[in-house]
């Protein structure tokens, strides 16, 4: 048996792993615990680490089963062929999980904030917020005497 990739419908992976687990299936869906704020309330969810991804381990002429559930899409293929993913990388994912992040502050960006940018061109760099829009962040990098503008991709 392999593990492979499935790509859910959004918000989907919830239900496709209760389904697919009652269809007898292994699956794996790695969740994490947020604190999502409400105008009149916190509260703890628990969302998927990977949106729209589940992971599953079935023998390769079973792999079709899958579609018998709703909200499966397809498989994530690598080189044409369904993405084989191997046990230690599942195991290494769950033992990444284990107690380590247990709750998720999520709170607004406003103007002011500094802020580290983890990847991309500028990545190890600190900007300060100057503005912030629907889509948009606008950061200054007094560093290198700039300002760059962050887009949010559609889907995020």
């Amino acid at each position: 048996m392999s593990w492979f990739a499935l790509y859910t419908r959004p918000k989907n992976e919830k239900k496709v792993t209760e389904q697919l687990t009652k269809l007898g299936i292994e699956v794996y869906c790695p969740l994490v615990t947020q604190v999502k704020q409400w105008s009149d309330r916190k509260k703890k969810v628990e969302t998927p680490l990977i949106t729209s991804y589940v992971f599953v381990n079935i023998e390769e002429a079973e792999r079709n089963r899958v579609f018998d559930v709703h909200g499966v899409v397809r498989y994530l293929f690598w080189l044409g062929k369904p993405a084989i993913i191997r046990d230690e990388e599942i195991e290494a994912l769950k033992n990444s999980l284990k107690g380590v992040m247990s709750s998720v502050e999520v709170g607004a960006i406003k103007p002011g904030d500094s802020i580290n940018i983890s990847t991309g061109p500028f990545q190890g760099k600190e900007g300060v917020v100057s503005q912030v829009g629907k889509n948009q962040i606008r950061l200054v990098l007094k560093e290198l005497g700039v300002i760059i503008t962050l887009t949010r991709e559609q889907g995020e």
